[in-house]
């Protein structure tokens, strides 16, 4: 059985969200469970911290829909049919901004000792980008090895899967710009000090002294970088995982 992903970047209707939020938690979840291979569903808010803020957001919120399946052509499609019930019930936002993009995983979760299994996510970072051409074994060789595991162990980052574009997509299809999806899953409730000091330790001048590999020229600078909060199902207790302290010491930049 092989594992999929699929990302709905949307917007509300105005006035709409709490009908949209009702509906996902109750009538879809039960939809979902009739669907072949899904696995989960959780639903996020665009954080107003990003580790690129300059950056445009188009979107405020995403759903992200895990499959695990052998028959992608069946499953994945039909999550399109449920997603556009509630189009028709004008609780999407009719912007032009909808965008669906499913991918196939290299694997699961790879979780750093940050990780603490008895708390939920307080929310996602999805990375759609691309690698060198020519260049893909180097790519995935350092983001296996070398730049997951940086990632993951900053504090407030807990872990990572990856994936690339399916050949199987969910309708309305629109060009996707990014070939590679990385899924980094966040334990915080200060997301502030887990950027800055990710920023801090790219660029080797984080106070805990450890700093980040070069970024491999293997990946392309043509990337978006998008972080959320979760808001559906179980909500980060924010005793979970806490960082603070003097935030003086770091500057954002784009280093992701």
């Amino acid at each position: 059985m092989t594992l999929y992903t699929t990302v709905h970047f949307h917007n509300v209707t105005a006035g709409r969200e709490l009908e949209y939020a009702t509906w996902f938690d109750g009538a879809h979840r039960e939809e979902l469970a009739k669907l072949r291979g899904f696995k989960g569903a959780e639903r996020y808010e665009v954080a107003e911290q990003q580790i690129m803020p300059d950056i445009l957001q188009p979107w405020r919120y995403v759903s992200v829909y895990d499959f695990e399946t052998d028959t992608p052509e069946i499953d994945i499609p039909a999550l399109g049919p449920l997603l556009a019930n509630v189009r028709d019930k004008g609780l999407i936002a009719d912007d032009s901004a909808e965008r669906i993009y499913s991918y196939q995983l290299f694997g699961d979760w790879k979780y750093s000792p940050n990780y603490q299994p008895d708390q939920p996510l307080s929310g996602v970072s999805i990375i759609l980008g691309n690698y060198v051409a020519g260049h893909y074994e180097e790519y995935q060789k350092w983001y296996e090895e070398v730049h997951s595991v940086e990632v993951i162990n900053v504090p407030g980052h807990v872990g990572m899967k990856r994936g690339e574009l399916s050949n199987y997509q969910v309708e309305p299809r629109h060009y996707c710009p990014g070939d590679q999806l990385v899924l980094c899953a966040q334990q915080t409730d200060d997301l502030l000090f887990t950027l800055r000091d990710f920023s801090a330790r790219a660029r080797g001048v984080s106070p805990s002294g450890i700093a980040m590999e070069p970024r491999s020229q293997t990946g392309s600078f043509a990337r978006t970088v998008h972080y959320f909060n979760k808001i559906s199902g179980d909500k980060f207790w924010p005793g979970g995982i806490a960082y603070g302290g003097d935030l003086s010491a770091y500057q954002q930049s784009d280093d992701e």
